[in-house]
């Protein structure tokens, strides 16, 4: 039987136009990573594919590697480049 999580997903810049919201609820598989959290943004907007080799990764205020595996309750933040002026 699988088991589940659920995460805040905090969304800027690209992300957040692209969902037009500023942050999602996700159910993910116990063991999920911050990887598979993109690649499931990303295959629900592939406009945002681009953006896959250049967004860094936020697990709870700390940056974190793709492979970090996530628990009950974190709050990931995808962080795509920002241009500002």
């Amino acid at each position: 039987m699988v088991s589940w999580i659920t995460v805040t997903v905090k969304l800027f810049a690209a992300y957040q136009e692209a969902y037009g919201v500023s942050e999602l609820l996700l159910k993910l598989p116990t063991g999920a990573t911050v990887e598979q959290v993109l690649d499931r943004l990303l295959n629900e907007r592939p406009q945002l594919e681009r953006w896959r080799n250049l967004t860094q990764f936020g697990v709870n205020l700390q940056f974190v590697e793709a492979e970090t595996v996530l628990q009950e309750g974190d709050e990931v933040v995808l962080i795509p480049p920002v241009s500002g002026g």
